[in-house]
């Protein structure tokens, strides 16, 4: 590279020189070394700030690159999705899902015994409240089933159009929000897993409490058929004075 860098200088000397008109030139060779080093060194310059140029440009494009952002979001989509199941719970009949409004109703209808206060009438009312319940908790658990299959035709979609983005992500921002975006859906996904769990679990307990509360229904009212005194004991009868 040096060399040829030094024939170029060189030539580009010897051209500059005049012309000779019948007379020799005389060329000192010492000045002529040292024009040739400097037109080198200056040659060399310039190539080190061309690439350097270079360098700077290929990083601008590569930060330009890194800051597209994508053009895509599945955001709308997952808070729309939590937002049906949401509603499918606040729409929730029975007992409620409130703590506090589930603990008084609960100690009403599902008590550990009945006093002689309760009447029969309102016994059997109790009991057609817990079968409603029962019935309710049912259709939000299967409610819920059914939101859980119809997310699932759309998680496909939101999963392939993120999984496609993310491989062809042009920069580090496009790769970042594509990734977010996945873990955004399996969050979602996550969520509604458990809000799933949650109805079948309370349909299975408020089952089992209603069944409960009947096995002490009817003893409540077996004890009061029968009585608390002395029992019934069953005496020959005669007719006719036999």
């Amino acid at each position: 590279m040096k060399k040829t860098l030094l024939a170029i200088a060189a030539a580009a000397l010897i051209g500059c020189l005049p012309v000779a008109h019948a007379q020799w030139v005389v060329i000192d060779p010492t000045n002529l070394t040292q024009n040739i080093m400097t037109a080198a060194r200056t040659l060399e310059q310039i190539n080190n700030q061309i690439r350097q140029l270079q360098n700077e440009a290929q990083m601008l494009m590569n930060q330009a690159r890194n800051l597209t952002s994508l053009d895509f979001s599945a955001l709308n989509e997952l808070r729309a999705a939590l937002a049906n199941t949401n509603r499918l719970i606040q729409e929730a009949q029975g007992l409620a899902f409130e703590v506090s409004r589930m603990d008084t109703e609960f100690r009403r209808l599902y008590p550990e015994s009945y006093t002689a206060a309760i009447s029969g009438t309102q016994m059997a009312l109790d009991a057609r409240e817990r079968w409603k319940n029962s019935l309710e908790a049912l259709r939000t658990a299967t409610k819920m089933q059914a939101q859980a299959v119809q997310n699932f035709a759309s998680d496909e979609r939101t999963l392939t159009d993120l999984v496609n983005r993310s491989q062809s992500a042009v920069g580090a921002l496009q790769a970042t929000q594509a990734t977010n975006q996945l873990l955004a859906l399996q969050a979602r996904q996550s969520i509604q897993a458990q809000q799933l769990q949650i109805t079948q679990d309370r349909a299975a307990a408020v089952e089992q409490a209603r069944q409960a509360a009947a096995n002490e229904r009817a003893r409540e009212v077996r004890r009061r058929f029968i009585g608390e005194g002395t029992p019934y004991t069953p005496q020959p009868v005669h007719f006719y004075n036999d």
